[in-house]
C-alpha cells in the first residue's frame, strides 16, 4: 500500500515527462502496465484491498495526469476484476448470499455516487484525498502488522 501510494506521488516523475498519454505510450510502458495489472488482478480478485490506488499508482507510471480520466478507467478495471472475481465465487459455490446482497448494493451505490460526486471536485482534492487514505491505510497496516 505504501508503495503503491508512493509511486502514486511520484509515478509521472519516474514515468515520461510531459502532459501524459496525450503522447504516444511505448510499448514497454504498455508491456509493464499489462503485467502490473495482471499481478493486481489476481490480488484484488481474492484480497481487494487497495487495489484501487495500485491501479492508480500504475496509470501515473505510465504517464497519465488527468486525475478524473485515471479515476474513470481505475473503476472500470477494479469492476472488470471484481466482475470475474464474483463470476469465480458463485461458480465455486463461496458466495454467502445474504451479506453478500448487501456488500452487492453499497458497492454499487457507492460506485455511483462516489464518481457523480469524485467528478465534480478539483483534481488536487482527489490527488490529496488519494495520497491521504493511502499513507492513512499504509499507516493502519504497518500498526496491526506490528502491535496489534
Amino acid at each position: 500500500m505504501l508503495g503503491a501510494t508512493l509511486l502514486f506521488l511520484f509515478g509521472g516523475r519516474l514515468g515520461r515527462s510531459g502532459s501524459g498519454l496525450g503522447r504516444d505510450i511505448s510499448t514497454s510502458a504498455l508491456a509493464f502496465a499489462a503485467l502490473f495489472e495482471l499481478v493486481v488482478s489476481v490480488y484484488g480478485g481474492y484480497f481487494g484491498g487497495g487495489v484501487g490506488i495500485l491501479n492508480l499508482a500504475m496509470l501515473a507510471v505510465i504517464g497519465m495526469t488527468d486525475i478524473h480520466a485515471m479515476n474513470a478507467l481505475k473503476s472500470l478495471l477494479g469492476g472488470i476484476i471484481n466482475g470475474i472475481a464474483v463470476i469465480t465465487f458463485i461458480v465455486a459455490g463461496a458466495v454467502a448470499w445474504k451479506p453478500g446482497v448487501v456488500v452487492i448494493a453499497g458497492a454499487l451505490l457507492g460506485g455511483f455516487f462516489g464518481a457523480h460526486y469524485a467528478q465534480r471536485l478539483p483534481a488536487a482534492w482527489i490527488r490529496v484525498f488519494v495520497i491521504v487514505v493511502g499513507i492513512g491505510m499504509s499507516g493502519y497496516f504497518f500498526w496491526k502488522a506490528y502491535f496489534g
